[in-house]
């Protein structure tokens, strides 16, 4: 529906030759810009951790799916969900932990994830996310207030996609 409200504003504001114009990407266009890297910027409230930095492709876990982007990837902005965020540089790769925020793949072949918390995947212990696991989860099952039981469901959607994370 929102998508629908937006390209309908996008028709409004713009003359209907224009919106043509601005829908299509030309050949010429497209071979001129053919960049193999993609210009990261990972950026928490806290710390940066890539700054305009190129690499090869990043992947993500995003609440549309999992999305993996390279060079020249289409613009979109897409809200992240507790998951894996995946930096392929030029000959290794790594892993952080994101709990959320958004990442927003502009059209010049850059990249900004903001992010708001973000850890080394290999900083967790497994059995530390078991037992807050089984903590949460009993918290959200419990009698506790509505706040409590909200806050311990997010918890829990953080704490199982951890344990997968950490399995995979």
């Amino acid at each position: 529906m929102a998508s629908f409200a937006l390209s309908a504003l996008r028709r409004a504001a713009l003359p209907r030759s224009a919106a043509l114009v601005a829908a299509r990407r030309g050949y010429a266009e497209a071979a001129a810009s053919q960049s193999d890297k993609l210009r990261l910027s990972l950026v928490l409230p806290h710390e940066t951790i890539y700054q305009s930095q190129d690499v090869v492709q990043v992947n993500l876990s995003a609440e549309s799916g999992d999305l993996g982007v390279l060079a020249n990837h289409v613009p979109t902005i897409e809200a992240l969900k507790p998951g894996v965020l995946e930096v392929v540089e030029s000959a290794e790769s790594k892993k952080w932990f994101v709990s959320g925020g958004f990442a927003n793949v502009h059209p010049n072949n850059t990249m900004t994830v903001n992010a708001v918390e973000a850890y080394p995947l290999d900083a967790f212990s497994p059995e530390a996310i078991r037992s807050h696991l089984a903590e949460a989860q009993r918290v959200a099952s419990g009698n506790g207030t509505e706040e409590e039981k909200a806050e311990a469901a997010i918890e829990v959607q953080v704490y199982e996609a951890l344990q997968a994370a950490i399995k995979a």
